[in-house]
């Protein structure tokens, strides 16, 4: 799930109209199949999102003869029509996922695992982001090819760490330690998820824990929670959450916090830059400075995208989009579609939502970078009359650091043999309902043991 959950929720009767009406668009698509159509899914579901998506869809038809439907669904509808799709054979051709969702009907033997290993070789395998391949490997091969993502960044105003005389920070220890010594004057160090059971406090516990070099399970198999790594990073989240905001925070008081100069750092997802630099007439910035200058965080903020873990790696939490290809769709025709999707289409891909479809196909194999300089250029933002590059508000490095840092994506079982374990975690919430103690004093070795518990729990009956 997207820590966008408010601007998801916007498409919900959209993709919920859709989710009715699939037995008779998606199939009816399918059905007539003898005249070349290609069933597309894509959770992207809001008006103008769909409007762009129909657009490519169109240019790939003038282009190949090829017809396209795009069906907008949301993942959760997705997961329920591919099932029942599956046992009627009414399938589409392409539909665009999580790595959750490729685990899941991989298990369930419900892609086609051919075609994305036939497409990576075909495009370039140095051209694609390793992590975001190894996050769809399963049984020694990708069963989708990854699209793009969003990564969960810290924010942080380098005038506030200039007047304070901190470095930029690069560990989790560096922030916890910039969260203490900015948490003054009435302003809060920083602003994190901390409201237990809420998924976007799934998000940042895990993003936390990550950087701290905490894994979910061990080399055995086993889960792993209580290590020394692990204990560590639930104290410096316990360090940040004492110099956060008062109160449960969850995806909309962070933002809103953040955005009314209330903090000096922000643990977010990267869809906040353009929302930073006023493009989201939703979620303008709202500080005293800002009303002179919607600009002014954008201009004073810098982000982090890796942090680096206590043995010296990078670790990023983040959610990447893949193309998938069910069995019993149209493969010759879906693979045409989805190398054109990643190939001559790409940017405008990514032009759907820049700032949070970071590339995973950093460029093509006679121009390593060629997308990632792309991107960077894309108008973004909500509103056409005000859409543009985020390299117009934030410097070179810092949208550097945002494309180049999502090479480093990481999620706790992804691409193993644990992630339906590690996605039943995430989904049910599990972890972030054991944190609010920590919160309120608990020693984190004995918030470890109870996340280790509950986690034993779930995984004894998934696997």
């Amino acid at each position: 799930m997207s820590a966008l959950t408010s601007r998801a929720a916007r498409a919900v009767p959209c993709a919920a109209l859709c989710a009715a009406l699939l037995l008779s668009a998606g199939c009816r698509a399918q059905e007539d199949g003898g005249d070349g159509a290609l069933v597309f899914w894509t959770p992207h579901v809001t008006p103008d999102r769909l409007a762009q998506q129909e657009a490519t869809a169109r240019a790939f038809t003038e282009e190949t003869g090829i017809e396209v439907e795009v069906v907008p669904m949301s993942a959760a509808d997705q997961n329920q029509s591919m099932v029942s799709g599956a046992v009627s054979g009414n399938v589409p051709d392409v539909a665009l996922i999580a790595p959750d969702q490729a685990s899941a009907w991989h298990d369930q033997g419900l892609l086609d695992t051919e075609v994305p290993a036939e497409v990576i070789e075909a495009l370039g395998p140095s051209t694609f982001s390793g992590r975001a391949v190894d996050m769809v490997t399963l049984d020694g091969g990708p069963v989708a090819v990854p699209s793009d993502g969003w990564g969960q960044v810290l924010v942080y105003r380098t005038d506030l760490f200039e007047e304070a005389g901190l470095d930029p920070p690069e560990t989790l220890a560096d922030v916890a330690q910039a969260a203490e010594v900015l948490d003054s004057g009435g302003r809060a160090g920083i602003v994190l998820g901390t409201a237990p059971g809420d998924p976007f406090t799934t998000q940042t516990l895990e993003a936390v824990l990550l950087a701290g070099g905490c894994e979910l399970v061990d080399g055995t198999g086993a889960v792993a929670l209580e290590t020394p790594e692990c204990v560590g990073a639930l104290e410096k989240y316990a360090r940040m959450a004492g110099a956060s905001v008062p109160g449960d925070q969850d995806v909309e008081t962070t933002r809103a916090a953040y955005l009314a100069g209330d903090a000096a750092m922000l643990f977010w997802g990267s869809h906040i830059f353009d929302e930073l630099a006023g493009l989201a007439p939703d979620f303008p910035p709202t500080c005293e400075e800002c009303a002179g200058d919607p600009a002014f965080l954008a201009e004073r903020s810098a982000a982090v995208g890796a942090l680096r873990t206590p043995n010296g790696s990078a670790a990023q939490y983040g959610l990447t989009l893949n193309l998938g290809v069910p069995r019993g769709a149209d493969t010759a025709a879906a693979r045409r579609f989805v190398e054109y999707l990643l190939g001559p289409a790409y940017t405008e891909v990514l032009a759907v939502s820049p700032e949070g479809r970071i590339p995973m196909r950093t460029g093509t194999p006679d121009d390593p970078e060629a997308y990632t300089r792309a991107w960077a250029e894309l108008p973004a933002g909500e509103d056409d009359a005000t859409r543009a590059p985020l390299s117009d508000f934030y410097d070179e490095a810092t949208v550097r650091d945002i494309a180049e840092s999502a090479q480093a994506f990481r999620r706790w079982g992804f691409g193993t043999r644990h992630a339906a374990f590690a996605g039943a975690l995430a989904s049910q919430n599990t972890l972030s309902r054991d944190v609010g103690p920590l919160f309120g004093g608990a020693p984190p070795a004995e918030v470890a043991r109870s996340m280790a518990d509950d986690a034993r729990a779930v995984q004894a009956e998934i696997e």
